[in-house]
């Protein structure tokens, strides 16, 4: 099981790749096929597995030698190893079901924010529907908890946004609340690390370029998505954990 949700990862991986570069450029993430960036050949299916294809090329197209980005078999080992994790972590089970296409979207997310520093409405929005559906489906006790979870860290957000926009845009405002949608209560620890995480990468660029560190922006969409990986592996745990040593 966790080799097949290993190989689902790489596959989504991939497909993660072409929303990453076409859907900041607008364009459609299902027509026209994948091609080569140099000589605008579409790529054969065989040269187009996951990881492997790019291992054999050596990283450049077979017909025009140009090289292809690293960030692709990158990305798809990651959401490989990713997925594995998830599985292994939280059990092979249902939840699965929203549990692997958050962290898909947020590794999407992530390397948009990243490069473009932008987080897209066009994943945002289908995910919070997709959220709202499987909690219907598959959550239905959970609902109240996981709607109120979505309000909160989009108005936790959205006062952060508002008190310094400069730092923080309206993308990462929505992400947060749809994180609530899927992650419910474990949406906290997703917040504290993002913050933590962000402050601590703001620390140290301000200590290496001093004052030229405040034209430095840093993008707050790959904090996001890391504190939601941590609360999908390990949300309620962390959970408890904080009330055992503060609470009891």
């Amino acid at each position: 099981m966790a080799a097949l949700v290993g190989v689902l990862g790489a596959v989504t991986g991939s497909f993660l790749n072409v929303v990453v570069h076409r859907v900041p450029q607008g364009q459609s993430v299902s027509r026209p096929r994948s091609q080569c960036p140099g000589c605008g050949q579409p790529i054969k299916p065989w040269d187009n597995v996951p990881i492997l294809s790019w291992l054999l090329l050596r990283g450049r197209c077979r017909n025009c030698a140009t090289s292809i980005s690293a960030r692709y078999p990158l990305v798809e080992a990651f959401t490989a190893v990713l997925f594995v994790a998830v599985a292994l972590v939280n059990g092979f089970d249902e939840a699965l079901a929203w549990e692997l296409p958050l962290a898909a979207a947020l590794v999407a997310v992530a390397a948009i924010d990243l490069e473009h520093r932008i987080i897209p409405n066009r994943i945002v929005g289908p995910l919070a529907v997709y959220g709202l559906a499987i909690g219907v489906v598959l959550r239905p006790d959970e609902l109240p908890e996981l709607a109120i979870a979505g309000v909160a860290a989009f108005a936790f957000l959205l006062i952060a946004a508002l008190a310094y926009p400069a730092g923080m845009g309206m993308g990462d405002v929505k992400l947060a609340g749809v994180m609530g949608l899927f992650l419910g209560l474990s949406v906290v620890p997703a917040m504290f690390v993002a913050f933590v995480g962000g402050t601590v990468l703001g620390v140290v660029i301000m200590a290496r370029e001093g004052k030229g560190a405040r034209k430095k922006g840093v993008p707050f969409g790959p904090f996001l998505a890391l504190g939601g990986v941590v609360a999908v592996l390990a949300g309620p745990e962390l959970i408890d954990l904080y009330e055992r040593l503060f609470l009891s």
